[in-house]
């Protein structure tokens, strides 16, 4: 299995978990030519913008350590563009998670980030 199918795959299995856990799943591997957020779902009164990473052994680094300033700048960018386009306003209540997956096990990161202002789109 190559790298883009493992990824696949790993990401139904978190859009599940998150599912099992009380988020409403709104859109997957949301694009625009800023990036890509892979999970896009409304939970406890936020909406939510999930990236998922997976490693299948810590020798790779640990998965949450791959969301860095960078990832959290570009899914921000994404998700003021997201919010603008389907008509959110500033005051929606947004949190940014992370779902990392090491092995078999997933770790479920809430508000993992705060928005990385990037003076896009808002």
């Amino acid at each position: 299995m190559n790298k883009r199918q493992t990824g696949s795959e790993w990401e139904q299995k978190a859009a599940d978990y998150l599912a099992r856990n009380g988020m409403c799943i709104r859109e997957r591997n949301f694009r625009n030519r800023q990036g890509e957020i892979d999970i896009i779902g409304t939970h406890d009164g936020y909406l939510v913008f999930a990236e998922v990473k997976y490693r299948s052994s810590p020798f790779m680094g640990h998965a949450a350590e791959a969301v860095d300033f960078r990832k959290q700048k570009q899914i921000c960018r994404v998700a003021d563009y997201y919010r603008l386009r389907n008509g959110y306003s500033d005051s929606t209540p947004v949190r940014y998670d992370v779902l990392a997956i090491e092995g078999e096990q997933i770790r479920w990161i809430q508000n993992a980030f705060p928005h990385v202002y990037s003076g896009g789109y808002r």
